[in-house]
Parts: C-alpha cells; sequence; structure tokens
C-alpha cells in the first residue's frame, strides 16, 4: 500500500519561499511517476510539477515554470517542491501524487499529466500566498 504524506505548506507573503515536502512508503517498484498538484476552491485539480522515475522525465505547468523546483532526496523515498516567489494565484490545496503502472505512461507520452494518470494521493497540504 502506497502512502503519501505532505508537509511545508502555511501561509506567506507575495513573493516569499515555500518547500514542500511528500514521504512516500509502500512502493512495490521503481518504475513510478510522483509528483504534485493542486487545486483551488471551484477549480479543477491540475498538474504542478511531476517526474517519471525511469527516465527521470519532468514536467513543470506554464505557470510555475522558473518559480519552482522539483527534486528528491538520496534515498529517493520524499519528494520536495522548491515554490519561489510565490504569488497569490498559487494559493491552494497542494498534494502528493504518485502511481505504480506498466506500459506506456500517457502523461510521459504527451507530457501533460492529468489527475487520472496518479492512483495514490496525500491528504494534501494548504499554502496561502497573501498580496
Amino acid at each position: 500500500q502506497v502512502q503519501l504524506v505532505e508537509s511545508g505548506g502555511g501561509s506567506v507573503q507575495a513573493g516569499g519561499p515555500l518547500r514542500l515536502s511528500c514521504a512516500a512508503s509502500g512502493y512495490t517498484s521503481s518504475r513510478y511517476s510522483m509528483g504534485w498538484f493542486r487545486q483551488a476552491p471551484g477549480k479543477e485539480r491540475e498538474a504542478v510539477a511531476t517526474i517519471y522515475t525511469v527516465n527521470e522525465r519532468t514536467y513543470y505547468a506554464d505557470s510555475v515554470e522558473g518559480r519552482f523546483t522539483l527534486s528528491r532526496d538520496n534515498a529517493k523515498n520524499t519528494l520536495c517542491l522548491q515554490m519561489n516567489s510565490l504569488k497569490p494565484k498559487d494559493t491552494a490545496m497542494y498534494y502528493c501524487a504518485a502511481a505504480q503502472r506498466v506500459g506506456p505512461i500517457w502523461w510521459v507520452t504527451t507530457g501533460r499529466p492529468r489527475p487520472v494518470d496518479f492512483d495514490y494521493w496525500g491528504q494534501g497540504t494548504q499554502v496561502t500566498v497573501s498580496s
């Protein structure tokens, strides 16, 4: 059973940084997708940044490109999202997500990760950016 636990959310002034962490456990394979999604009230859940471990392919939403950076620790059991130059529009609940799938991975092939491409979800951590 894959379990994901997020931490690091909070309130910050516009322009400030936050670092989100996702602790993962229960993987049965080293081949998996992992990343961060976010969802604001009344909005659809959207991909922020994702990575495919087999080839280290990454995705960053256009809205965060150049501001957010995805990284993994040496043990490969945590995923961090460094968020810099935060904007009020970044305010949302942020969710860690993961998947263990075989065959072609839709989001890797297309470069467009969707929530349905991920099977395991953390509880979420709130990020609030004030202007």
